[in-house]
């Protein structure tokens, strides 16, 4: 990884004028990032990275930061990063991770606590029309509200106690996001860090904008459908993003990936040849099991694989199994397993509002877009 080219390619961009938005929400970041660098001195800033979306927006500013500030001489030190895992997290997702701290030379210390569950985050039940949120939070699965988060702070404080800020990409639509500033100190109560929380101010669109722009790779479930990432028991594809039967194939196009750059992917296999189409079916609820919140790692960008005959259910654990009673006759006679449903990648979710509507104890039933 070029760091000396993404600060350069980053601090440009924030310099650039116009009526799009996302350059002043770039230099915005970066301000706050800089600020944050001179109060407390690269040696006590930490990243929270769970390998979601917006810290890995927030993992490339950063790199880009701390990279300006080198002399001709020096490399980059180790970036030094927590991972908190929710409980049974996605593999796929565990494995962006690994494959991030590489390529970002994070010095990743990854904190599970003695606590059965660690997710920390609520999630809004959806309307019944699917169009918004209700005003009272819905915990899903069997969340522990923040206890799993503190319990780990705790930890990390007591093995790094020179660590006084935490950056964490936190915006302003997620959930307790609504009245935080960039910069706040934890609550009473908690491991004292200073929380500071550069891309508050970017909606969900920003976020896309920005890893498309910059060729960012992220995490392969984003392009799965997935739009919100937590545990494999409380977190689907996106029914906003559904392909119906009469939709034609998304592109194969496959923008730059974090596993793309260690290891080029295997071509897929073309999807076999029937006489018939495959009936509907809706995806069921995923199990709680021991999958985690990785997917197997990143395909950054509009990577669908046509479902083939043979394909079973997906294996991340968001799918049931595919049964002998989810087939279908071809003219030939012979049963077949249908196909698992198609989603649209994330960054074609047109309507922000909807970012969480994966996410509950079951998948809820949105029109698609």
């Amino acid at each position: 990884m070029d760091f000396r080219k993404i600060a350069n390619d980053v601090y440009t961009f924030a310099q650039q004028e116009g009526s799009d938005s996302l350059p002043s929400l770039v230099k915005e970041a970066l301000e706050v990032i800089d600020q944050c660098l001179d109060t407390h001195g690269p040696d006590k800033v930490s990243l929270s990275f769970n390998g979601g979306k917006d810290c890995t927006v927030l993992l490339h500013l950063y790199a880009g930061a701390l990279a300006r500030r080198l002399k001709d001489n020096e490399t980059l030190k180790p970036i030094h990063s927590i991972y908190i895992p929710v409980p049974s997290p996605f593999q796929v997702l565990e494995d962006f991770i690994e494959e991030a701290a590489k390529l970002y030379n994070l010095d990743l210390f990854s904190s599970k606590p003695d606590a059965g569950q660690v997710e920390s985050v609520v999630t809004p039940a959806p309307q019944p029309n699917g169009t918004g949120y209700i005003e009272t939070p819905k915990p899903v699965g069997k969340a522990k509200g923040g206890a799993g988060m503190r319990e780990a702070l705790e930890m990390y404080k007591e093995m790094f106690p020179h660590i006084t800020a935490i950056l964490v990409g936190t915006r302003r639509t997620d959930p307790h996001g609504a009245k935080l500033s960039h910069r706040n100190m934890t609550d009473p109560g908690w491991p004292e860090f200073e929380r500071v929380n550069p891309i508050i101010n970017w909606s969900y669109t920003n976020v896309w904008e920005f890893l498309r722009h910059f060729n960012v790779p992220y995490c392969s479930l984003y392009d799965e459908g997935y739009t919100s990432l937590g545990s494999t028991f409380n977190t689907f594809p996106n029914p906003a993003l559904l392909v119906s039967q009469s939709q034609p194939t998304p592109p194969t196009d496959t923008p730059l990936t974090a596993s793309s750059i260690l290891t080029p992917p295997p071509a897929s296999p073309p999807p076999p040849v029937t006489t018939s189409a495959p009936l509907d079916y809706l995806p069921t609820p995923a199990q709680n099991g021991d999958e985690s919140q990785s997917s197997s790692l990143v395909s950054s960008s509009p990577s669908f694989s046509p479902p083939t005959a043979t394909t079973p259910a997906l294996s991340n654990g968001s799918l049931s199994p595919v049964s002998s009673s989810s087939s279908f006759l071809s003219l030939s006679g012979e049963s077949t397993p249908k196909p698992p449903p198609r989603y649209r990648p994330a960054y074609e979710l047109k309507d922000g509002n909807l970012e969480r509507s994966g996410r509950g104890t079951s998948l809820p039933q949105i029109k698609a877009q």
